[in-house]
């Protein structure tokens, strides 16, 4: 089994995820996948009822639809690489995250059990994932028209919600 799962190679995700790929900082993706519930619990820990509804704009969305988006997409990228990881070739259709937002109603959760399903889902993923032989990690398959490994996946996932942790920080809570 593979200890290391080393950062996707440019041609093994779509150009758009680049950024995400680049937030993920040099070392183990498990040990940054693992920590980051504790850091987005961490930078939400005091927000009131109000304020996790706080939306920086009128088309923005508030605080616990931004942790819902976080976790419909983690169970994306996931389902992504379990498929790849597997051998399953079949072409994943992409998703349209302001649908998936809209018709969630986050807004109507309270926002730690919003934490504790990413909490639960990354802890899923993370054991699901760490074990991982370095050939099934490298194996590709097709997602919303682009080839992706199933490590870029695992780097995805990372940076995606680094991308939101950042997010929030400066649109959101330096706001409220």
């Amino acid at each position: 089994m593979v200890t290391t799962v080393e950062r996707p190679h440019e041609n093994e995700y779509a150009p758009f995820y680049a950024g995400y790929v680049a937030l993920v900082p040099d070392g183990d993706v498990f040990e940054t996948l693992a920590r980051q519930p504790e850091a987005l619990r961490t930078l939400l820990a005091r927000l009131s009822t109000e304020q996790a509804d706080f939306r920086p704009g009128p088309e923005e969305w508030s605080i616990k639809e931004v942790i819902g988006h976080i976790n419909d997409t983690e169970r994306v990228f996931a389902y992504r690489a379990l498929r790849f990881a597997r051998g399953d070739e079949t072409p994943l259709a992409g998703f349209e995250q302001d649908d998936y937002v809209r018709e969630a109603h986050f807004g109507a959760r309270p926002l730690p059990d919003l934490m504790e399903e990413f909490d639960l889902l990354r802890r899923a993923n993370v054991l699901a994932f760490r074990d991982l032989s370095r050939e099934a990690s490298l194996r590709q398959g097709t997602a919303s028209g682009f080839a992706v490994s199933v490590r870029a996946l695992l780097y995805m996932m990372a940076g995606h919600v680094a991308h939101h942790l950042e997010s929030l920080r400066q649109d959101y809570l330096a706001r409220l």
